[in-house]
Order: structure tokens, then sequence, then C-alpha cells
């Protein structure tokens, strides 16, 4: 079941990236994420309704599940979007993006007592190689500005932050509950910023609503939700190592809508890739005294 959650994790994130840069044509990304976390509420109303959460139980677990939200819905994305709103090529934004196991994989091993296998470690930065060689055709510096630069690495802080926030202080937090605490807290601190920065300009299209419904949807909730389950259930440079198999999909994505066959380098960097998530994932000597 594991492996079945994580290559639908894989699927959607690498889905995501199309849907967002699609989404970003019809309204700028403050804007964007508002309609995106509004549009969230209204999704998951009739679901509370039907099937009662488990809520927060003390202001404590309630503001965990509002840092690790921030963290991941409003820095993440919101960085994250700013990043290609502001022409950061696909190939730049991918690799920066990539180095998240190589950070998780520091942290866990330096502050939260994870002892890593040296396989997992030589995976790690295998995988890191392969994705390089994977988008290397798609890098160009010369679209590289301080600020999309800036916000791509706030973006890797803030999902590395936000994934490793929940997973320590609210780790059994019910999915349900989480998700509309964190989008409302999202939209809250985003609808300011998308009012008076951007004066919340929309292009009304159904492509627009489109995009919000299948971000919202298999992104938002049922993504970011199989990732905290991944993370529940696994330890954390494992399941992150896997953010290295997004840039596949979306090579496969351009093969399979518009023809574009990968060069000799992405075929050597797919294989390089998955051999090293190999090495991270299924290494059998970690030990963790926290597990």
């Amino acid at each position: 079941m594991n492996a079945l959650l994580a290559w639908y994790f894989v699927a959607v994130w690498g889905s995501g990236y199309v849907a967002t840069k699609i989404g970003l044509q019809y309204a700028p990304p403050f804007t964007f994420l508002t309609l995106r976390f509004g549009f969230g509420l209204l999704c998951l109303a009739p679901v509370v309704l039907l099937w009662k959460p488990r809520w927060p139980g003390t202001r404590i677990e309630l503001g965990h599940l509002v840092v690790a939200g921030l963290l991941m819905h409003a820095v993440q994305l919101g960085a994250s979007h700013y990043a290609q709103y502001l022409g950061m090529s696909a190939g730049v934004t991918a690799l920066v993006i990539s180095t998240q196991p190589l950070l998780t994989a520091i942290i866990a091993s330096r502050w939260m007592h994870a002892r890593l296998a040296p396989g997992q470690w030589a995976g790690v930065f295998i995988g890191l190689a392969g994705v390089a060689l994977v988008v290397w055709h798609k890098i160009d510096i010369r679209e590289v500005t301080l600020g999309s630069f800036v916000a791509t690495l706030i973006a890797v802080a803030g999902v590395t932050a936000a994934t490793l926030y929940q997973r320590t202080f609210s780790p059994h937090a019910d999915l349900k509950a989480a998700a509309v605490i964190q989008f409302a807290a999202s939209a809250l601190v985003l609808a300011p910023l998308a009012v008076g920065v951007e004066s919340f300009a929309v292009r009304w299209s159904w492509t627009l609503l489109g995009a919000i419904a299948f971000l919202v949807i298999f992104a938002s909730f049922l993504g970011v939700s199989v990732l905290h389950v991944l993370m529940r259930h696994g330890e954390a440079t494992r399941v992150t190592s896997m953010m290295y198999l997004p840039p596949i999909f979306a090579v496969v994505l351009e093969f399979a809508f518009f023809g574009v066959w990968p060069g000799a380098l992405a075929l050597a960097g797919i294989a390089v890739t998955c051999f090293g998530v190999a090495m991270a994932v299924w290494t059998p000597s970690w030990k963790s005294p926290t597990s």
C-alpha cells in the first residue's frame, strides 16, 4: 500500500507543476493560491460534515497544525509559484527543489537522531545527480533573477521544514481537520497579499477552474495527506527521496502529451535517479533510536 501511495504522490506532484503553470496564466501567485484554498475549504465542508474529524484538543495542537500548514502552503507554494511567475526556468526550479532530500538527510541526521546508512547517503547524492542530468537541457541561467532564485530557496526551506515539523509535532493529527485548519490559515495570510499586492486580478476561465480543482483535490488535499501518511510510516530521508522522481514523471508527461522524446542525457539521468532513489529507500541497515 505504501508503494502505491508513494507512486501516487510522485504522479500528482509532477503533474502539479503543469497545472500551476497553466493557472498562473490567469491569476498572479497570491491571488491564485487564495482562490485555491478558498475552493479547497468549499470542497472540505461536506467532507467534515459527513465524516466528523478529530479536531485539535488544545491550543498547542492547533498551533502546531497552523505552523506546519503555513510552511507547506503559504511559504512553500507562495515562493515556488512566485519563482515560476518571475520566469525561473523549469530546469533550475526542478534542480533547486530537488535538493530537499539532501537537506532533509542533513537535518534528520544532525538534529533528529536519525542514523543513515552509507548506502542511503550515496543514494541521496546519486539521485540529485540524476535529476541534474534529467533537467540539464532545460537549465537556462539567463532566466534566473535574484528574486526568482531566492523564492525557490524559500520554497525548498518551506517544504522541508513543513514535513519535518508536522512529523515531529503533529504526527497523529486527523488529516481532514489538518487540511481545514491549514487551508484556512493559509488563505487568511495570502488573501491580504492578493488584494494589496496584486489587486486580486483574475481572468476567469474554465481552464483556470480546472487547474484549481485538480490542485486542490489531487495535490493540496490528497497529495499532502499522502505525504504525511508516508512520513508517519517511514523515515524522513527515505520518504523525501521520492521528491527526485517528479521531474522524471514530467518527462513522461511531455512524451505522452506532446511527443517530446527525451534525449540520451535525460534517459541516462532517469536511470541514475531511479538507482539513487532505490539506494535511499531500500537500504536495509538503517536504524533510528526514535523509531
